[in-house]
């Protein structure tokens, strides 16, 4: 009988299923893996329909994928009907002509196939085909198109089911994306996905806040708005306060003061701080946190302030204030500047004595023509007697000033992709012949666990 190392799930879906003397047992409903953090999933059995009902087949009693039926080592099986455990996926039900995450893109892509292939350690998902198979028609090409089979590995599966993501673990691959990328995957994700990338990032309370930050306005109150009041005010506790101020405003009225009165003490009052100014003013996009000096600190005593600034958002921290008398604004020095002075010179020898700054009502417009003569990256707001408020960073006035269609265009192209095309396994057609050896039946602790799942009924 032929036996085959490498199977097609398509191909393999509905074979039918024949005991040891090759009498008809039942046909293939699904295959049943286990996830392993970046290793293959592994087969630990499979769904097969006998008459009407769905029962389990523990990959132990498998003897061999050949040809055009599955044989079992035997035709007694457990008529109990199959009941899905905690860490099961199956692959019909959950990845095929679902949508996984293509992590190198950072984009939702779709399962047209998946490949098994037979490995020391068990069968294993080894490789999964996003390209749509569309028939071609004229001439030389008639037939349908090629896979393009890509490594199992270059994906996150998106599964749907809340017992079995658990068990994947907090973040998987998704933690090689940044929170732009996992920003842009919600955007495009339907309700049911966005709800597992959400439940993944939900791990990583900062990152949670971060993803939220980059999230276009329509998206961010919508994915909010699916939250309790509580919920939300965890998430914009952690947000900058100028975003966190940007999201109360774009909630329904009757949602604001409630999760206001969630936030803590410090984050509310910078945010109702924030919301007294036209969110499209110098105002409405600063942010509340920088870092100020007196004149006479030295480069030293500066930096070891900027160093201790852990918290504040990164871009913020390219310059520093120096506020003299009646608190008002005296100087700005850059970061480069500390950092290449001598330790003990004094601010006042190293900042600019008459700073570029902004009123809180400049128009969002004025404030980048300002920013791009000067060739600034944060710009000091401040009041009629030059009190610094607050300060505006470039990326949060390119968020402002970026016309609404650039936004919507199509995002750049990232790198070609990286097939692992060197392991000579790959390199075997998938539904070649290999040998007259049995690996549908390994011996290994993987599948030893999930035979004992229930003895069989006579």
């Amino acid at each position: 009988m032929r036996v085959e190392r490498v199977v097609v799930l398509s191909q393999l879906l509905r074979r039918p299923l024949t005991g040891r003397n090759d009498e008809p047992v039942g046909r293939l409903a699904d295959v049943i893996v286990r996830l392993r953090g970046r290793d293959y999933p592994v087969v630990t059995g499979l769904v097969a329909r006998i008459s009407a009902r769905e029962v389990f087949l523990p990959i132990t009693q498998v003897a061999a994928f050949g040809g055009e039926r599955i044989r079992l080592t035997s035709e007694v099986v457990d008529l109990r009907p199959f009941e899905r455990r905690e860490g099961e996926v199956l692959l019909r039900r959950d990845v095929l002509g679902h949508r996984v995450i293509d992590v190198a893109d950072a984009e939702l892509v779709r399962a047209h196939d998946l490949e098994l292939r037979y490995r020391p350690d068990g069968w294993v998902v080894d490789r999964l085909d996003t390209h749509p198979h569309r028939p071609r028609l004229f001439g030389f090409f008639a037939g349908e198109s090629p896979p393009q089979w890509r490594d199992w590995k270059a994906f996150e599966p998106l599964i749907g089911h809340a017992q079995s993501a658990r068990v994947r673990g907090p973040f998987g691959r998704l933690g090689k994306l940044k929170p732009a990328d996992l920003a842009d995957l919600l955007e495009d994700a339907n309700r049911t996905e966005s709800a597992e990338i959400l439940s993944t990032v939900h791990a990583d309370p900062e990152l949670e806040a971060d993803v939220f930050e980059e999230l276009e306005p329509d998206s961010q109150t919508r994915l909010l708005a699916e939250r309790s009041d509580a919920e939300i005010a965890a998430v914009l506790a952690r947000m900058r306060a100028d975003d966190a101020a940007d999201a109360i405003n774009d909630l329904p009225q009757r949602r604001r003061q409630p999760v206001l009165d969630a936030l803590p003490a410090g984050q509310r009052t910078k945010v109702l701080t924030l919301m007294g100014f036209n969110p499209s003013s110098a105002g409405g996009l600063m942010a509340l946190d920088f870092v100020t000096a007196a004149p006479d600190a030295t480069a030293a005593e500066v930096l070891a302030r900027v160093r201790a600034a852990r918290i504040m958002q990164p871009e913020a921290l390219t310059s520093v204030y120096a506020i003299g008398a009646g608190e008002r604004l005296s100087g700005t020095a850059t970061l480069v500047t500390l950092v290449q002075a001598e330790p003990t010179t004094p601010l006042r020898e190293l900042m600019a004595t008459e700073p570029v700054c902004v009123l809180p009502d400049t128009d969002a417009e004025d404030v980048a023509l300002l920013m791009a003569d000067y060739n600034l990256l944060t710009v000091p707001v401040v009041d009629e007697q030059d009190r610094i408020l607050g300060v505006i960073t470039v990326d949060d006035l390119l968020a402002t000033v970026i016309p609404e269609d650039w936004r919507r265009r199509e995002p750049a192209p990232y790198p070609a992709h990286w097939t692992p095309d060197e392991n000579p396994a790959n390199e075997s057609p998938a539904n070649g012949t290999r040998s007259d050896e049995n690996p549908a039946n390994p011996e290994n602790p993987a599948n030893a666990a999930d035979a004992e799942r229930a003895e069989p009924e006579g």
